[in-house]
């Protein structure tokens, strides 16, 4: 047989296949570039971007858990300026799709942002961070309404020209197939699912929260079954592609990600504990697919 074909398409751009980083897993590249060739990823996502610099939450905000991890980092970055000046420099080196990540705590600061990136050459899609658990205002209380998530994603489409807008959208919430369709009635061009499910953990003898921000957004294998079912729900209820993520950490997750439906994957936290199982997943389902006989990835998509 041919060799395995994992290339994808997805908005209408090409990609060479289709693993991505999870946003905040991965900074923009520059801190794992030691560790894994860039180029071979399908594109790179990058931390969220705001349009001024956030401090981003009081310490101590990242714990582990069973099978996981919380965070509650608060979306910590250093502004739109710094990062078009270093990280989008940086990844001019690299043969890579960069897909920014917009972060806001109103629609106005998302607009911002995409404005900036709206014409920049170096980026190729801009994914809208309506569901991180972890801001008090806005983020996911606009993920969390379906008037308000069309809304900003409508407002986003504008200010972003031809720039193809993901909505990445939040598990807390009743029904992720009415935020999926939200999403693709304010024209979004994809989705990306799922962002961390809000958690707490308390020490007993401390007789504290172990995270100062009482509540974090819970990472890793543990939500990985939820992830899956949710992926499915969205992608079967809208006609726009989808990027399925959450606890993703061997080949297998990958493609049960895709054949719930999504087009793409993105690989989070595992890369805190082994930086390049991105890679390690990649030559899995390069094997799964010879093992198998699938000639092309597309084939697996949405197959149940």
């Amino acid at each position: 047989m041919k060799s395995a074909e994992l290339s994808v398409d997805f908005a209408g751009h090409h990609f060479r296949n289709p693993l991505t980083v999870a946003s905040g897993t991965f900074g923009s590249g520059m801190e794992y570039s030691r560790y894994v060739d860039i180029g071979r990823l399908g594109a790179i996502t990058t931390k969220g971007v705001s349009s001024v610099p956030w401090e981003g939450n009081p310490t101590p905000r990242v714990t582990e858990t069973p099978s996981g991890m919380m965070n509650a980092i608060g979306l910590q970055n250093p502004g739109i300026d710094v990062f078009i000046e270093r990280d989008l420099k940086f990844l001019e080196d690299y043969d890579v799709p960069v897909i920014v990540n917009v972060c806001g705590h109103s629609v106005e600061e998302y607009e911002a942002v995409v404005e900036r990136l709206a014409d920049d050459d170096r980026v190729e899609m801009l994914e809208i961070n309506v569901s991180c658990p972890n801001v008090k205002q806005g983020a996911i209380q606009f993920g969390t309404d379906p008037d308000m998530l069309t809304e900003v994603t409508q407002r986003c489409k504008t200010k972003a020209k031809d720039k193809p807008v993901i909505m990445k959208l939040t598990p807390n919430v009743t029904s992720i197939a009415d935020m999926a369709r939200a999403a693709e009635a304010g024209g979004a061009d994809g989705i990306s699912l799922i962002n961390t499910l809000t958690a707490m953990k308390i020490d007993i003898y401390r007789r504290k929260f172990v995270l100062a921000n009482k509540t974090g957004g819970l990472s890793g294998p543990a939500i990985h079954p939820v992830a899956v079912r949710m992926v499915y729900e969205a992608s079967h209820a809208v006609g726009i592609p989808v990027i399925g993520m959450g606890g993703v950490a061997t080949y297998a997750d990958a493609i049960e990600m895709m054949m719930a439906g999504a087009t793409m994957v993105a690989v989070g936290m595992i890369s805190f504990t082994e930086p390049e199982a991105i890679l390690n997943i990649l030559s899995g389902m390069e094997r799964y697919m010879e093992e198998t006989g699938t000639e092309h990835i597309r084939d697996i998509i949405g197959i149940l």
